[in-house]
């Protein structure tokens, strides 16, 4: 941050303070403009009141003076025509702020227009790169300005996605190709049928939740993740851009269930480091909301002055550098606020919690050496005050908690796959595992047990109520077991699925046959299975329906027709299958093995911040 940056933001503060409006008279004139010597006689009170120099203080108040200018003629502008002024700030990944510039659009018209005036006057040829962000949201090209809460004289955030020289050598692709890319790619695996993402909480129990909440938050999640390996490329712009997609999904899902978890905390954390990084205090109301909603969500999660973590994971818990980058945060945004007795105070907390942080680098090494990973040791030691063999034991503490509970919750994962089938998506029926699993651990069957739990919504009390006083009408009320339809059954024998898994899966899923290949499909885990699997079928089909067309005189094209429809589904499941394989196998390329990832923290860069902002308010 500059020098006159820092002088801006106490000159404007003294202006509020004071009540002082250059644009009106003793300062401006309408028709004459800038009286210099009340801007003179202001800057020297200034420069006396402040501790500025006298000349920075006059170019404060003259930059002041001339954006008031500005938004004022903007004002006017708009009362007569309608058309909204924005300022807007592009954003470079390397250099921050790169320039600024003024477009005009009405607030009637839809994003896609104002994407078209920015990429305009920035000189883009293509509007589709142009990523417009507006109080912390991606502005919609599909709906309209005025809908997304966009004003007149409102600064906007813009990242433009392109290849640089750097990029190009390497043959690397576009920020908004791989953006592209990124979102076609989650939305394969969360859609596959082989469950390829689960949720997990940090001990290693599984999440369950209804379809559609849960398709929303594993894509939210998804997006997080790749946001996160961008931060660690320092790609803050394309790191914002996929946080910011993240955000729009997580607020889709139950507010009581972002409320329980850390996951949204941290996403808004994220942001408005992004924010930091890019240089850029536009968006300073979206960073003080994020941080409040971040700060409420650790004091739930670890109580008023972490009591309940410190309870937990001890005083040298890992999760501390999480809260001193959301102090450090807190910080700088007080600073840009002008509120410096409070930035410094929150400062000088985060600087002491970063000491605390500090991890001797020979502790590290020593442990590398026994074999632990960098992040295992640095996270350890962390956890531990930076005693080595107090880290031991815990490294491997975590890694056995996480094991015992995988091994615990197979039953309810198995569970939860067989539900999904039976229930294909509906998210109506949707009921918990593990209410379903702990009501079975009562002795009460399956069937009936999930019966209940429909009936209840998924009330465990309630649940439990009804099967000790309905159990008979309960059991009455289920529909008889199927048993597998002969015609379907030889039609999956045709396309070469042997009898005994074809008849499962008939069972299972009562006689359904785009469910039943499906089903078929998905116990193919690998792209080779399911290749080796779609070449059985095209042969197998291929002879069933040539000895069709042999013995049959009349009705051998029309069921050799509907073999060929069969085949053609059976094949597009199995290839969609395959894509969503692939696009697994290139979404996890660049993700960490460490679940607890988040929590490792570099702190390289939060120590040059906390320097930077220290230094700034003791000049």
């Amino acid at each position: 941050m500059s020098q006159i940056d820092n002088i801006i933001i106490q000159v404007r503060a003294r202006l509020q303070a004071l009540a002082i409006k250059l644009w009106l008279e003793p300062y401006y004139y309408e028709g004459v403009g800038c009286v210099e010597d009340e801007i003179e006689k202001l800057a020297d009170s200034f420069s006396s009141n402040l501790g500025i120099s006298k000349s920075n203080c006059k170019l404060a108040l003259s930059e002041l003076q001339e954006g008031a200018l500005r938004k004022l003629a903007a004002r006017k502008e708009f009362e007569q025509t309608g058309l909204a002024t924005f300022s807007v700030r592009r954003i470079n990944n390397r250099q921050g702020t790169q320039n600024i510039v003024e477009v005009k659009c009405r607030l009637k018209a839809l994003g896609s227009e104002l994407h078209e005036k920015i990429a305009q006057a920035l000189d883009v040829v293509d509007p589709s790169r142009v990523k417009c962000i507006s109080s912390g949201k991606i502005v919609n090209c599909d709906s309209t300005l005025e809908s997304q809460g966009l004003k007149n004289n409102q600064q906007l955030m813009v990242i433009i996605s392109e290849v640089d020289q750097t990029a190009t050598q390497n043959h690397e692709e576009a920020m908004y190709d791989r953006i592209r890319k990124i979102k076609m790619d989650v939305e394969a695996i969360v859609d596959s049928s082989q469950q390829l993402f689960e949720m997990e909480d940090q001990d290693g129990n599984p999440v369950f939740l209804p379809p559609a909440e849960n398709r929303a938050l594993l894509m939210a999640m998804s997006y997080y993740e790749k946001a996160r390996a961008a931060m660690k490329r320092e790609q803050y712009d394309e790191a914002l851009i996929l946080l910011l997609e993240s955000d729009e999904k997580f607020i889709t899902c139950n507010s009581k269930f972002l409320e329980a978890v850390d996951n949204y905390a941290l996403v808004n954390l994220d942001i408005v480091w992004c924010y930091l990084c890019l240089k850029n205090v536009t968006q300073l109301p979206d960073a003080q909301r994020r941080l409040d909603i971040c700060e409420k969500s650790f004091r739930r999660s670890y109580g008023e002055n972490l009591q309940r973590l410190i309870t937990l994971k001890g005083n040298g818990c890992a999760e501390k550098a999480l809260i001193m980058r959301l102090h450090l945060l807190q910080g700088v945004v007080l600073f840009h606020q002008n509120r410096r007795n409070e930035a410094y105070e929150k400062l000088i907390v985060a600087e002491s919690e970063l000491d605390g942080l500090k991890v001797d680098d020979g502790s590290v090494v020593a442990l590398m050496e026994m074999g632990y990973e960098p992040y295992e040791a640095r996270l350890g030691l962390r956890a531990c005050n930076g005693n080595l063999e107090q880290a031991i034991n815990f490294i491997h503490d975590r890694k056995a908690k996480l094991r015992e509970a995988r091994q615990n919750s197979k039953e309810e994962r198995k569970l939860n796959a067989k539900l999904a089938h039976e229930n294909n998506g509906n998210g109506k029926d949707w009921v918990n595992p593990r209410s379903v699993c702990t009501l079975m651990e009562m002795g009460y069957a399956r069937d009936v047990v999930v019966e209940a739990l429909k009936r209840t919504k998924n009330d465990v009390p309630k649940a439990l109520d009804l099967l000790n006083t309905n159990a008979e009408e309960l059991s009455r009320s289920l529909p008889p077991p199927q048993t597998a339809d002969s015609e379907i059954l030889t039609q999956l024998q045709q396309l070469g699925f042997t009898e005994d898994m074809a008849r499962v899966a008939l069972e299972t899923t009562q006689n359904s046959l785009d469910k039943a290949i499906e089903f078929l499909i998905k116990t193919h885990g690998s792209e080779t299975e399911l290749l080796t699997a779609m070449e059985r079928i095209s042969t197998s089909a291929a002879a069933a329906a040539s000895d069709m067309v042999a013995n049959q005189d009349n009705e051998g094209p029309s069921t050799s027709s509907g073999v060929t429809s069969l085949v053609t589904k059976a094949l597009d499941k199995a290839q969609k299958e395959i894509e969503s394989l692939k696009a697994y196998k290139r979404f996890t390329e660049e993700m960490p093995d460490n679940e607890h990832d988040y929590l490792d923290l570099p702190l390289v860069q939060e120590e040059q911040i906390l320097v930077e902002y220290k230094r700034l308010l003791e000049q």
